[in-house]
């Protein structure tokens, strides 16, 4: 494997560039992508319990979601929105899967 910033071989394994300290960014082969439509149901029809949050990893504020019905609604709307323009990202950082 090579590093990202300054393209030296480092090992598979590695975290961190040994050569130019450069946090090395993970195989997600082990991580499970998360479906776009199936976020979107989710909070279609469960988003004031936040359930769309547990799904895409954010489990803190999937919490506070269902502990305040989604923000009385409105924290549940922005999300579906958010999904639906293609901007809502996993605990990972990583796009829905389309």
């Amino acid at each position: 494997m090579f590093c990202s910033k300054c393209g030296k071989e480092i090992h598979d394994d590695a975290v961190m560039c040994v050569h130019c300290g450069c946090a090395v960014k993970q195989n997600n082969s082990n991580n499970e992508e998360k479906s776009w439509l199936v976020t979107l149901l989710l909070c279609l029809f469960l988003g004031g319990l936040g359930i769309h949050r547990f799904y895409t990893g954010y489990i803190g504020i999937g919490v506070a979601q269902l502990l305040t019905i989604g923000g009385c609604g409105i924290w549940a709307l922005v999300d579906f929105i958010c999904i639906l323009c293609g901007a809502y990202k996993d605990a990972n950082g990583n796009d829905l899967k389309k």
